[in-house]
């Protein structure tokens, strides 16, 4: 049985994803559990954001991981994770797609119990 995917993204963010790559080579992406920018997941040049102990890659997406805050893998860790793009600027505007008038969101769906006994393994940052 394939197991359940935590992470997909949308079309839009597919095509953006690619943009972002062909100008910076290799990303990854990372969210926290702060506050304010904090809680959109940020994309950055590969090695661009120094991971924490503990820290969760719950997929990839074009290749690139996605990294969570331990934290805040804790609490979403029921929850399927589709990274979508939304037209204006975050609030700060450290991540890679901000001068192309975008921003990264993530949309939430809780898993069913049938999925949560597949869900693909996720990766600790020791």
């Amino acid at each position: 049985m394939e197991k359940i995917k935590r992470l997909e993204a949308t079309e839009k963010a597919i095509e953006l994803i690619k943009i972002l790559s062909d100008k910076f080579g290799d990303l990854m992406f990372y969210q926290a559990g702060g506050c304010c920018e904090g809680t959109q997941p940020q994309c950055f040049e590969k090695g661009g954001f120094y991971l924490r102990y503990g820290d969760v890659c719950i997929g990839t997406l074009q290749g690139f991981e996605f990294w969570v805050d331990k934290d805040l893998f804790e609490y979403w860790k029921h929850a399927h994770f589709t990274l979508d793009v939304t037209d204006g600027i975050g609030a700060g505007g450290f991540s890679l797609e901000t001068p192309y008038g975008k921003t990264f969101k993530v949309n939430y769906r809780l898993f069913t119990e049938e999925e949560v006994q597949n869900l693909e393994e996720i990766r600790l940052n020791e």
